[in-house]
C-alpha cells in the first residue's frame, strides 16, 4: 500500500471533515441569531446542497484532465476563508452565499479525494482502499460536533467556525507539502470523454445506473435519521439532549469502526449480496424506529443502522471505483457523489411530506419501504450484468 501518497491525503480529509463536524451544532443557533426563520435556516441548508451538487461532477471531470492535487488545495482553502467569513456575516443572506461558496469548496474535496484514492487503488483492493477513505470520513464528522459543542461552551460560537478555519487550512499545508501531485493526465481517465457523454453512458450502464440509483436510495435516510429523530425521541419518551447525541453518534462511530474489516470484506465477497443485506437492514431498521419504546431499544436499532452502513459505503466505493475505470475517475465520483446529494434532498422534502400528511411516526416506515423498493430494484438491474 503506497502510505506515503495515502496517509497524507486520509489524514488531511479527516481534518477537513472535523472542521465541517465542529460547526454542524452551532450553525443553526448561529443563523437564529441572525433572525433566520424556519424558510431562511432551509434556504442556508439548500444553498450548500445545490452548489454542491452542482460542482461536483464539473469538477470531478476536471480533475481527470488538469490533476487532483489542485482541486483539493482550492476546497480546502474555500473552507478556510468560510470558517473567517461566517462569524462576520451580517444578514441572513450573507450566510446563504457564504453558504453557497462553502459548498463549491466542499464539491473540491471528497469527490475529488475519492478519486485520488481510486487511482491508488490496486484491482481488487478496492473496498479495502475506499473504507480506508470512509473511516477517516466519519471520524472527522462524527468527532466534530462534540469539540465545536466544547469550543462554543468555552469561548463563544465564533470560536466553532475559527477552529474550523484552522483545521481547514492545516489540512491545505499537509496537502501541499507532504503529498506528491500526479501530473495532469496521468490520473485513470477512462476513455477521455467528457462530462455529459460519460454521463450518458452511465445511465446507459445497467451496472453503473443501479450503482447510482443504490447511492441515491440508500441516502434518503440521513435527513429523516439525523433532522426528525430529535423531534421522534423528545415526543416518544422525552429523551434528554445527551441521549438523543449519544443514539446519533454511535451510529457515526460503528459505522467508521467497521469500514476497514467490511472494506475487506467487499474485496472477497459478492458486492451485491452485500449490498442487498445492508439495504435490507437499513430499510428494517427504519420500519421499526416508531415502535422503540425507550432510549435502549433506540440505541439498538442504531447500532444495527450503522452496522448495515458499514455494509453499504465500501461496498458502493468499491464499484464506483471499478467503473471509474471506464469513465475516469474524477467523473464518476462526482455524479457518484451527486446521486448522493439528489438522496439527501429527496429524503428530507419525503420525510417532511410524509410529516405532514400521516405525521412524524409514520414517516420512517415511509422512507424506509421507499428505500427497500428503489434498492432491491437497482440491485436487480446490476445483477445481469455482474462482475464474476
Amino acid at each position: 500500500m503506497p502510505y506515503r501518497l495515502l496517509l497524507p491525503l486520509l489524514f488531511s480529509v479527516f481534518i477537513a471533515l472535523l472542521g465541517i463536524g465542529i460547526i454542524v451544532p452551532v450553525m443553526p443557533v448561529f443563523a437564529a441569531s441572525l433572525g433566520a426563520s424556519g424558510l431562511a435556516l432551509g434556504f442556508i441548508i439548500a444553498s450548500f446542497s445545490i452548489t454542491r451538487g452542482v460542482c461536483q461532477p464539473v469538477v470531478g471531470s476536471l480533475s481527470d484532465r488538469l490533476g487532483r492535487k489542485g482541486f483539493l488545495l482550492g476546497g480546502l482553502f474555500i473552507f478556510g476563508v468560510v470558517g473567517l467569513l461566517i462569524p462576520a456575516a451580517a444578514s441572513v443572506e450573507n450566510l446563504v452565499l457564504i453558504r453557497a461558496l462553502h459548498g463549491v469548496g466542499s464539491a473540491m474535496i471528497v469527490p475529488v479525494a475519492m478519486a485520488y484514492v481510486s487511482d491508488l487503488a490496486p484491482e481488487g483492493e478496492e473496498g479495502r482502499y475506499m473504507g480506508l477513505l470512509n473511516t477517516a470520513i466519519f471520524s472527522g464528522i462524527g468527532s466534530g460536533p462534540l469539540l465545536g459543542g466544547v469550543f462554543t461552551d468555552l469561548w463563544g460560537m465564533a470560536a466553532a467556525f475559527y477552529a474550523m478555519s484552522s483545521l481547514s487550512f492545516l489540512a491545505l499545508a499537509l496537502i501541499l507539502f507532504q503529498m506528491p501531485a500526479m501530473p495532469a493526465g496521468t490520473a485513470r481517465n477512462g476513455n477521455g470523454d467528457g462530462l455529459f457523454a460519460a454521463m450518458g453512458k452511465m445511465l446507459a450502464s445497467r451496472r453503473t445506473s443501479g450503482l447510482l440509483l443504490t447511492r441515491l436510495a440508500t441516502m434518503i435516510i440521513m435527513v429523516p435519521t439525523m433532522a426528525f429523530l430529535p423531534l421522534l425521541m423528545s415526543q416518544a419518551f422525552q429523551a434528554s439532549a445527551v441521549q438523543i447525541g449519544v443514539v446519533i453518534s454511535v451510529r457515526t462511530l460503528i459505522n467508521a469502526v467497521l469500514q476497514g474489516p467490511c472494506g475487506r470484506l467487499a474485496d472477497r465477497r459478492d458486492k451485491l449480496q452485500l449490498l442487498r443485506l445492508g439495504c435490507l437492514t437499513i430499510s428494517g431498521v427504519m420500519c421499526l424506529i416508531p415502535l422503540a419504546a425507550n432510549f435502549w431499544s433506540l440505541l439498538f436499532l442504531f447500532v444495527v443502522l450503522g452496522f448495515g452502513e458499514a455494509l453499504i459505503w465500501p461496498t458502493m466505493g468499491a464499484m464506483a471505483t471499478e467503473e471509474g475505470r471506464t469513465y475516469g475517475q474524477g467523473t464518476m465520483m462526482g455524479v457518484y457523489n451527486l446521486a448522493m446529494s439528489g438522496g439527501v434532498l429527496a429524503g428530507a422534502m419525503g420525510a417532511g411530506i410524509a410529516t405532514d400528511w400521516f405525521g412524524l411516526k409514520w414517516s420512517f416506515p415511509l422512507i424506509g419501504l421507499t428505500v427497500l423498493v428503489l434498492t432491491m430494484f437497482a440491485i436487480g438491474i446490476m445483477k445481469p450484468a455482474a462482475k464474476m
